[in-house]
């Protein structure tokens, strides 16, 4: 529901109707939010909810000829699919096509907030686009911060996302929970090996998987470049700013970064030399709907928030006019 909303809203707001597609995993919260915007008096016909298989449902919506714009949130591959599908008609388009983010902490931070919000990576499961899955940590805080990280990950509470003390559920269906679990037997067989986790849960069973970290993956291997987009954080150091920045940057996406340090100007450097389309420092997650967001690379298209959702939602017109040529009333 908050990632459709960031699309509705302005779409809506600019004076167009809209048709959403969720996505057939996840039907619920876009048809309940179709019921509060009757409720609230929205006309029938402007705000539309359109279930079924991407297969079938979407390829209709995005290859319609009087579809005047694409937003759409997944995968890369579905994303090029639309792309082509979108390119028949010249339907413009904003993509956000999932990450994986570095979440990089230097010696000079704060460590118990840097430590806490780490382990927060792994709400929802891992089923966050935004995440800092990658853990770059400086070499000289390494040892404290896998100790800590481990005495942490303990404590997480796996169960049902309806009861109050649990901090991680289920992933979302039996394919993605083998999905998950192929990208972590590929990466402990390339030569990674899990400190904690990486398996599914004993006592659950189901798609439970338990949160998972995993060290020693040799560079330019696959669990450090794809998005697993479960709860599977990766642990590499650095030993100074300019190595963090390569690590950092040595990925096809570029939706997000969260930097934790001490030094303002660092934070400034590295912020700046990161290839990411949102970068947080000292902090996770905050969103300004009057900012842009999105991605670089393989992470996207385009920018929504503020008024780059406008110029998006919108025919941009210019009318020039010769002002004496008109009559005074």
């Amino acid at each position: 529901m908050m990632l459709s909303t960031w699309r509705i809203g302005p779409a809506l707001a600019v004076g167009n109707t809209v048709v959403v597609k969720p996505p057939e995993w996840a039907p619920l919260t876009c048809s309940l939010m179709a019921d509060y915007a009757e409720q609230a008096g929205l006309p029938a016909g402007v705000l539309n909810i359109v279930q079924g298989l991407g297969n079938e449902a979407g390829a209709a919506l995005v290859s319609h000829p009087g579809v005047r714009r694409i937003a759409f949130t997944g995968s890369p591959a579905t994303g090029k699919f639309i792309g082509k599908a979108a390119a028949e008609n010249i339907t413009p388009v904003s993509f956000e096509l999932g990450g994986k983010s570095p979440f990089i902490l230097f010696a000079d931070a704060e460590m118990e907030k840097a430590i806490s919000t780490a382990l927060g990576q792994y709400d929802n499961a891992g089923q966050v686009c935004l995440a800092g899955t990658r853990l770059l940590v400086q070499r000289s805080v390494a040892d404290q911060f896998i100790e800590r990280m481990i005495a942490g990950a303990r404590k997480i509470v796996l169960g049902d996302p309806r009861k109050a003390e649990t901090d991680v559920g289920p992933l979302i269906t039996r394919t993605h929970l083998e999905r998950v679990e192929g990208f972590v037997q590929r990466a402990l067989k390339d030569g990674a090996k899990a400190v904690y986790g990486g398996t599914v849960s004993e006592r659950l069973g189901g798609l439970y998987f338990e949160p998972t970290l995993l060290m020693d993956a040799p560079v330019g291997s696959e669990i450090l470049k794809r998005e697993v987009f479960g709860p599977v954080l990766t642990f590499q150091t650095f030993e100074d700013e300019e190595e963090a920045v390569v690590l950092a940057n040595d990925t096809d996406y570029g939706l997000a970064a969260t930097i934790f340090t001490g030094d303002e100007q660092r934070a400034q450097r590295v912020s700046a030399a990161i290839s990411a389309g949102t970068v947080w420092v000292n902090c996770f997650f905050v969103r300004d709907l009057g900012a842009p967001f999105g991605g670089n690379k393989q992470s996207g298209i385009g920018r929504e928030g503020g008024k780059w959702s406008f110029d998006f939602y919108c025919d941009v017109k210019t009318v020039c006019s010769r002002l004496e040529t008109f009559h005074q009333a």
